[in-house]
C-alpha cells in the first residue's frame, strides 16, 4: 500500500486526506499548528460532506510532528497554502527527506522556490512536481469538517529535472493530471494569479464595509473588474508564449478544470465564470489579510512579475495590481513573497531559467 504524508490539514488538506483515504492510500496527516488538526489527533478522524458523498474517514496517523509523519512514507504531498512552502521546504531540507514531493498546488514558482532553497542549503533537490492549481474547491466547516464542491477534472503537472519518480506518483494519486513540457507552463498556468487580483483590489472597498458579505465570482464580478481580469490574462499568455509556450486562456484553462461549464468557454469572460456551478457560492474575503490578497499577490502576482522581467516582457497591468496590493498589505508582500531571489532567478534570462527547468537550453 502506498504511504502518503500529506502535508497541511487545512481545506485541500482534509479534501486530500479524504479522497486519497477512500481511494485505498495510506494517509498520514501532518499540521505545524496545533489548533488545525487538534480534534482530528484527538477523534482520530475527519467527517465530509459534498462531492465524494458525507461519511467520515480515519486517516491512518495525525500529528504535528513532521519526522513521525514522514516516518515510512512513500511520497510526500504538499496541501498548504503557498505563503507556507519555504517554511516547509527547509523542514524537509532539515529532515533529510529525499523521496518524491508532489506541490498541490504549486502556483506560480513553487517548484523554482523549492528549488531555490534545497539548493540553498547544499542539499540534493529530491524528485519534485508542481500542481498548477488546487485538485479541490472546499471550506472546512470545522477543524475536522470539510465540505468538497468541487474537484478538479484535470490540472497542470510538471516536474524539475531528474523528477521521474515524482511524476509517477503524482499519475498514480492523481491520475486525471494533465502533463506538461516543464514548471514554466505549469507556473504560468496558474488561474488564480489572474482570477483573483483584479476582484480584490477593485472591490476591496466592498470588502472592507461588509465584511465579504457577497459573492466574489458572481456580485464581485462586474464588467469593469472583467475587463481588467482579461488584460493580465493577455499579459500571461503572452510571458508564457516568450518561454516557448502556448497556453490557453483563462475561460479555457477553467474549462479544463471545471470550473467553467464546457458549454460557456465560449461566452464572455465574465458570463463563463459567473455561470461556474463550483464556485458560484464561494464568498469573498472577509478581510484583507485573505489568502486572495496575501498569496494570489506575493505568490501569484509577484513571481509572475519577476518572470516577465527575466522573459523582457512589460506586464503594466500586473505590476499596477500588484503595487496596488503592496500599498492595501504593506511592503511585506514584496518582502515576504516569491521575488526573483527567493525564486533563483535573479539576473537570469529565458535561456538560463529554461537550463534549470528542463536541465538544457532548448528554447
Amino acid at each position: 500500500m502506498t504511504r502518503v504524508a500529506i502535508l497541511g490539514a487545512g481545506a485541500g488538506g482534509l479534501s486530500a486526506t479524504v479522497e486519497l483515504t477512500k481511494a485505498g492510500f495510506e494517509c498520514a496527516l501532518w499540521n505545524r499548528g496545533r489548533p488545525t488538526i487538534n480534534e482530528i489527533i484527538k477523534v482520530g478522524k475527519i467527517r465530509y460532506e459534498g462531492l465524494l458523498g458525507q461519511g467520515e474517514i480515519k486517516p491512518s496517523l495525525a500529528t504535528t510532528d513532521l519526522k513521525i509523519a514522514l516516518k515510512s512514507a512513500d511520497v510526500v504531498l504538499v496541501v498548504l497554502p503557498t505563503i507556507a512552502h519555504s517554511i516547509v521546504a527547509k523542514d524537509l531540507c532539515e529532515s533529510g527527506w529525499s523521496g518524491p514531493i508532489i506541490l498541490n498546488p504549486g502556483h506560480t514558482g513553487g517548484a523554482l522556490e523549492f528549488n531555490a532553497i534545497f539548493k540553498r542549503f547544499q542539499k540534493p533537490v529530491p524528485p519534485l512536481v508542481e500542481f498548477s492549481t488546487l485538485t479541490y474547491v472546499a471550506r472546512k466547516l470545522d477543524t475536522d469538517y470539510v465540505n468538497i464542491t468541487g474537484k478538479a477534472k484535470s490540472v497542470r503537472a510538471a516536474a524539475l529535472p531528474g523528477g521521474e519518480s515524482a511524476i509517477k506518483m503524482a499519475q498514480k494519486l492523481y491520475p486525471n493530471i494533465n502533463l506538461v513540457p516543464d514548471v514554466l507552463y505549469s507556473s504560468l498556468s496558474n488561474v488564480n494569479l489572474v482570477l483573483h487580483p483584479p476582484g480584490a483590489i477593485l472591490g476591496a472597498s466592498w470588502v472592507e464595509a461588509t465584511g465579504g458579505k457577497f459573492t466574489f465570482y458572481r456580485d464581485g464580478l462586474t464588467e469593469g473588474v472583467s475587463k481588467i481580469m482579461d488584460q493580465l490574462d493577455r499579459e500571461r499568455v503572452d510571458v508564457a508564449l516568450k518561454f516557448g509556450h502556448e497556453v490557453p486562456s483563462l475561460v479555457e484553462e477553467m474549462a479544463l478544470i471545471g470550473t467553467v461549464e464546457a458549454s460557456d468557454a465560449r461566452k464572455s469572460l465574465r458570463q463563463a465564470i459567473s455561470s461556474g456551478k463550483a464556485n458560484a457560492l464561494i464568498m469573498a474575503p472577509n478581510n484583507l489579510q485573505h489568502r486572495y490578497y496575501v498569496e494570489d499577490f506575493g505568490h501569484g502576482l509577484l513571481p509572475f512579475v519577476e518572470l516577465a522581467k527575466c522573459a523582457g516582457i512589460e506586464v503594466p497591468t500586473a505590476r499596477a495590481l500588484l503595487e496596488m496590493g503592496r500599498c492595501l498589505i504593506g511592503d511585506q508582500l514584496v518582502a515576504n513573497g516569491r521575488n526573483a531571489t527567493s525564486l533563483g532567478i535573479l539576473g537570469l534570462g529565458p535561456k538560463e531559467i529554461f537550463t534549470i527547468v528542463r536541465g538544457r537550453n532548448d528554447l
